[in-house]
């Protein structure tokens, strides 16, 4: 199981590795910190989506929380939006990867072996992270930001679809079920998305009946 799961995780990160990282990890030294330069500024523009919105994303404040010269922000993003393209695909492979090392984790230390419910507890983890709250602002902003939904759409289209094509391929038992399997992984994110915008509202007791049902 745990060589089963690392076979996954390397396909599916492999799918969504984002285009600025290259096919590979950068060799030379020069490559390497360049690499570690760039991450630092998509984490610090992470951080400004989380804290600011999408209004808050731009290329000065992210300089400014990643402590870099403004040469360098504009030698690695020219533009807002190619900072902005930058950070979608650097959130959706996030999400990808934190989910897995979750996951796959928790699937190990389980016996029992609950692949459905493991999984659907480490979503629900998922939805609480950084990353996701990062993302909704994202998903939010792109309704009636064009620029940014040419971005945004095509990311979150590739993210499902590896999503889909990895649970057809690592769960071949579950193959005659295939369209109930999809109708309950697709209700879960719904319902999980739903109860952390209601959260105020619900609170944790009846966060945690509907979670249970």
């Amino acid at each position: 199981m745990r060589m089963a799961g690392s076979t996954m995780q390397k396909r599916m990160l492999a799918a969504m590795r984002p285009a600025g990282l290259g096919a590979a990890e950068p060799v030379r030294w020069q490559q390497r910190k360049a690499a570690q330069t760039r991450l630092k500024m998509l984490e610090a523009a992470v951080d400004c989506l989380v804290e600011g919105g999408y209004q808050g994303l731009t290329t000065a404040q992210v300089a400014e929380r990643a402590q870099v010269s403004r040469g360098a922000m504009h030698h690695h993003f020219a533009t807002r939006m190619d900072l902005v393209s930058a950070v979608v695909e650097h959130l959706f492979y996030q999400r990808m990867r934190l989910f897995l090392d979750d996951y796959l984790g928790a699937l190990a230390q389980s016996r029992d072996g609950q692949l459905v419910d493991l999984a659907t507890q480490a979503h629900w983890r998922s939805v609480q992270t950084r990353e996701y709250a990062a993302f909704l602002e994202l998903a939010v902003a792109a309704r009636t930001d064009a620029e940014l939904n040419d971005a945004f759409e095509p990311a979150a289209r590739r993210y499902d679809e590896v999503w889909t094509a990895e649970m057809i391929e690592s769960f071949p038992q579950w193959r005659d079920q295939w369209e109930a399997m999809k109708l309950g992984s697709d209700f879960a994110i719904a319902v999980h998305s739903g109860l952390l915008l209601q959260r105020p509202v619900l609170g944790p007791e009846r966060i945690e009946k509907v979670l249970r049902l």
